[in-house]
């Protein structure tokens, strides 16, 4: 009996491993003979799903050009050029994977079968499960979209911006409140700006229990930049096209500042061009629809924009978001960054402002930014908080080790 029960579980297990493997390797990659080499049921629906995007055809010529290939010739995937086949693959492939998965296959069918053109259909919008590298394909077809797809975008785009601000806002409003209220203390405050509570814990140590009291060595307090603005910060994004995640991350962090009357909050994307979007703040959509995606890359002239624009050089945050793969004038580049440090400005340079793991970029200018006290590293969207706390706080950045080398 026990040896029944043992080989029925190792036929049983290698079933499945058989299985796994078919689904893996697809139909032209064979597993043998035998149980699990054979597909029925959801799992042949699920291979039929992922043979269109990860297949290849038999090679025969096709004439009736609905496969978008010329005469003869092979390709990846079979979905065709047609949106509502695409969009009844996408509402395959939503039920049967996971969310996470799903994103990966549509990232991974717009870049091998050059669906992006079609993403300006209404009907192929409503069928995608939206997530941060839908939004970058879909502003970098801004300027091609009609208005019958326009509003459908705008959706999409906001259920993806609302994820993150629902994430991110409350974590980065308690870190950058916390840091704002250390930075404005004073330990010789006016009298009706002690703040007795910390003052006490801060000298327990001169208690006299004689007379019950706590001596007041030291006082703490909050300072009079309280009333007033304490800081003012400026993101200054690259807009090029792998900047994609990085915008809508930045876009979201630039509405959460912009809420909180401590600071005074800039946002200014560039390419060859500068565009200042700080007017349109209060809705994250608004400023990634204002961007552009695509394009040269002229850092120098973004960053003296942003120069012309520091009013309190002791009190400015300055975070550069970039590649670093500068088409303007390197030197000229350099010598601003080392002139706004040289003035009191807090400069920061982030390669990437997203989880997308490591980025590429220009090593030869972030080793040369190195050189002027200002790191480059790439940074998540949940360090982010942390390291504009202790920017503003005038503290060593919370750098990830290694610098730019994070997992996805």
């Amino acid at each position: 009996m026990t040896t029944d029960t043992t080989y029925t579980t190792h036929t049983t297990a290698e079933a499945e491993r058989l299985r796994r493997w078919r689904l893996v390797l697809g139909a032209e990659g064979g597993t043998g003979r035998g149980p699990g080499s054979g597909l029925a049921g959801a799992d042949a629906a699920m291979d039929r799903t992922l043979d269109a995007l990860y297949g290849e055809t038999d090679g025969t010529d096709r004439t009736d050009g609905t496969d978008g290939t010329d005469r003869g010739a092979r390709r990846q995937g079979g979905l065709g050029a047609s949106a509502p086949r695409v969009a009844r693959w996408l509402g395959d492939i939503r039920s049967y994977f996971p969310a996470s998965v799903v994103q990966v296959m549509q990232r991974d069918a717009i870049d091998r079968l050059g669906l992006s053109a079609l993403l300006l259909e209404p009907e192929m919008l409503e069928a995608v499960e939206a997530d941060v590298h839908l939004v970058g394909t879909l502003l970098s077809l801004n300027k091609a979209m009609p208005e019958a797809t326009r509003e459908t975008a705008r959706a999409v785009v906001r259920k993806v911006v609302a994820d993150l601000e629902s994430r991110l806002t409350g974590r980065t409003r308690a870190t950058l409140t916390g840091a704002l209220d250390r930075s404005a203390r004073t330990a010789r405050p006016r009298h009706r700006d002690i703040d007795w509570n910390r003052t006490i814990r801060a000298n327990l140590k001169n208690y006299l229990p004689d007379h019950s009291t706590v001596v007041p060595e030291r006082l703490i307090g909050h300072g009079r930049a309280a009333q007033a603005v304490k800081k003012e910060v400026i993101l200054c994004i690259d807009q090029s096209g792998s900047m994609a995640a990085s915008i809508v991350h930045a876009s979201v962090f630039g509405a959460v500042l912009a809420s909180m009357r401590a600071l005074d909050t800039r946002l200014v994307v560039f390419d060859t061009a500068v565009v200042d979007l700080t007017d349109q703040l209060a809705d994250p959509v608004d400023v990634l629809f204002g961007t552009q995606l695509g394009g040269g890359t002229d850092i120098n002239r973004a960053l003296a924009y942003c120069q012309s624009r520091i009013t309190r050089p002791a009190e400015t945050v300055v975070v550069l978001i970039s590649d670093l793969y500068e088409g303007g004038i390197r030197d000229e580049m350099l010598k601003r960054v080392a002139a706004m440090k040289a003035s009191g400005v807090q400069f920061v340079t982030l390669l990437a402002l997203s989880d997308e793991g490591a980025p590429a970029y220009d090593r030869d200018h972030a080793a040369a930014l190195a050189t002027l006290g200002v790191p480059a590293f790439a940074c998540t969207p949940d360090l982010f908080p942390e390291v504009m706390a202790a920017a503003l706080e005038k503290r060593p950045l919370p750098i990830p080790d290694p610098a730019v080398r994070r997992p996805r």
